[in-house]
């Protein structure tokens, strides 16, 4: 008998697996919920056994509770770079993007501004006040990797906005894809930088015994991809390359996990050939993970499938139920799937189908 562990990265690596884990994020509504079913100190990743704890990479654009481990990060005025001022509150998250807060139903979200998005010269991109990461103290990691070891789980570093949106968060999305579009040198040296940083805690992260690494920018819509394949091609495939080949450095047996909402359906065989092990969510409003499995299962893996915005808040707990039995089954058992709901639960999520979901896996057989 397999622990979690072992069970999540033998699925994963689809070798066959015993039973089908369990995983999904609570937004911070339905986390209250939990807590009044179960006590103010439940832990609702403990309580339904979840395989997997997460640590959070520091350069991680929305990781704002870890940005002292970066040094000199609160001492900067990132005011100077906002001269039209802000009409709301903003947090700053450490390279300096501005966010003003969402709704209390949706915390997670926010409002970008972005500093280099007026920005006119090259100059202003090499002066601009770069996190340091090999300053940085990593040695945190081992001690943190080893305890969710001794525990039979497993350690998956959230690195996601890995390039693309911590580009654009700097740039804004038009001012980049702007650049890209006239062979502009600023986007290659924004992306370029971007890149190099996350080569370094990549390299970090694998040498320190991590798992999954979980890389990822959002490249696609709900229809289609964000961009062409070649300019997929000419400007971020080698560089996600580049980063997945320095944690494979630090740990050839590391799994690298890619995560992009919406359809990235397009750009597929662009991510696998980058060396992508996992492709995190399969988003059914907007992939078919039928024909995609079809096409890929037999070279990486899969994370998702139960859709949130459609089954899980407006389907019935026996809907819930038979698409993961259907996904399951689809998969077959050597596994290549982690079937679960595809990004954070909201507020309108019934109780009753997050509970379906949870037996239906822990019943799956």
């Amino acid at each position: 008998m397999m622990n979690a562990r072992d069970n999540l990265l033998s699925l994963y690596r689809r070798q066959g697996y015993d039973s089908a884990p369990v995983g999904f994020h609570l937004c911070p509504s339905l986390e209250d919920a939990f807590k009044q079913r179960h006590g103010a100190d439940a832990d609702y990743m403990e309580y339904f056994g979840m395989p997997y704890r997460i640590i959070y990479d520091p350069g991680f654009a929305w990781n704002f509770d870890a940005k002292w481990r970066v040094s000199g990060r609160e001492d900067i005025n990132w005011h100077k770079f906002y001269p039209e001022g802000f009409e709301r509150d903003v947090q700053f998250d450490l390279w300096g993007t501005a966010h003003e807060k969402g709704s209390e139903a949706c915390v997670h979200m926010t409002r970008m501004h972005h500093p280099m998005k007026n920005f006119d010269s090259l100059q202003q991109m090499q002066e601009y006040p770069w996190p340091d990461f090999e300053s940085t103290d990593f040695s945190y990691l081992h001690d943190e990797v080893k305890a969710i070891h001794d525990r039979d789980l497993a350690v998956f570093v959230w690195a996601e906005c890995t390039i693309w949106e911590t580009s654009w968060y700097l740039r804004s999305m038009d001012a980049l894809f702007m650049d890209m579009a006239l062979e502009d040198e600023k986007a290659t040296f924004l992306l370029d930088t971007i890149t190099e940083k996350a080569c370094y805690r990549a390299e970090k992260f694998a040498e320190a015994g991590v798992d999954i690494l979980g890389l990822g920018d959002d490249i696609g819509m709900q229809d289609t991809a964000m961009m062409s394949n070649e300019m997929y091609r000419t400007w971020l495939q080698p560089r996600l390359a580049k980063v997945i080949s320095a944690a494979k450095k630090g740990n050839p047996d590391i799994l690298i996990s890619y995560h992009s909402c919406g359809n990235a359906t397009p750009l597929l065989p662009e991510l696998i050939e980058a060396g992508i092990d996992i492709l995190n969510p399969v988003q059914p409003e907007s992939m078919d993970f039928e024909s995609v499995y079809a096409e890929h299962g037999d070279k990486i893996s899969f994370n998702g499938t139960i859709g949130t915005q459609q089954l899980m808040p407006f389907g019935t707990a026996q809907e819930v139920a038979d698409q993961v039995k259907r996904n399951l089954d689809m998969a077959g058992e050597n596994g290549g799937l982690f079937c679960c709901p595809t990004h954070m639960l909201e507020p309108e999520v019934p109780w009753e189908n997050i509970e379906s979901y949870v037996s239906a896996c822990k019943e799956y057989k």
